[in-house]
């Protein structure tokens, strides 16, 4: 870096650093212990998206919305939901309700902010590869409406450039039968490779590159058993028609 980025990084005049710039500056500065590195690298990532989440924090993660919003390629497999990036407000009124987050003022808080996380597709998105079961759509059995508007929905995002979809068929068994996870590759190369394991409260973050090896491992034989993009598109265009 050049002596004018250090020094404004330093005074603040450079309002949001990147990453790679302020692990470099914690390495210069011989900042080693890993808790305090993760706090300030999680407060990097949150700056870069201006910090809309904090309204949400009852019902979502910042750390896993920052680095959602830095990822360069998001990988995710789901094998009960739609992805929560590809989901319409219906969907995930119905997933809410479901989950008894709360109230309705609760379910509505939940909505709004699955809303603001599919905003990074709007501009600039990152790659997204979607790997989801046809059983999640299959549930919607007792509510065609949301059905045909989540279905539709998919087949419009299935459209995008950056965005690739696959369905695995609810009669099959596939890998991935451990649960859920999505695989967030990053722009600078200084940065690993991260996957999320979801859970209750937040979730597990894996970084070591044996574990990310096996997860993109499981990724790969799952688009191989999913169907392919084009016959996702199909087999969603049967479900509503």
């Amino acid at each position: 870096m050049s002596r004018t980025t250090i020094s404004n990084i330093e005074s603040g005049v450079k309002k949001r650093p990147q990453v790679h710039e302020v692990k470099a500056l914690l390495d210069a500065y011989a900042v080693t212990a890993a808790e305090e590195r993760d706090e300030i690298l999680n407060l990097v990532r949150q700056s870069r998206e201006r910090g809309w989440w904090t309204k949400y924090r009852d019902v979502l993660s910042g750390k896993f919305i920052g680095f959602e919003a830095e990822a360069s390629v998001i990988s995710t497999w789901e094998p009960l939901v739609i992805p929560g990036l590809l989901q319409v407000p219906e969907y995930s009124r119905l997933l809410a309700k479901a989950a008894k987050v709360g109230d309705e003022h609760g379910i509505q808080r939940a909505v709004d902010a699955r809303i603001e996380r599919q905003r990074i597709l709007n501009s600039d998105p990152p790659e997204l590869w979607a790997v989801f079961s046809e059983a999640s759509l299959l549930a919607l059995s007792e509510h065609p409406d949301v059905l045909k508007r989540q279905a539709g929905y998919l087949m419009e995002a299935a459209r995008s450039a950056t965005t690739t979809l696959q369905m695995t068929p609810a009669h099959r068994l596939t890998p991935g039968l451990g649960g859920p996870f999505v695989i967030m590759d990053f722009p600078e190369s200084v940065d690993p490779s991260i996957v999320f394991l979801e859970t209750d409260t937040d979730g597990l973050y894996l970084e070591e590159p044996d574990e990310v090896a096996r997860y993109r491992n499981t990724f790969g034989h799952l688009r191989i058993a999913a169907l392919s993009p084009d016959e996702t598109v199909e087999r969603l265009t049967e479900m509503i028609t």
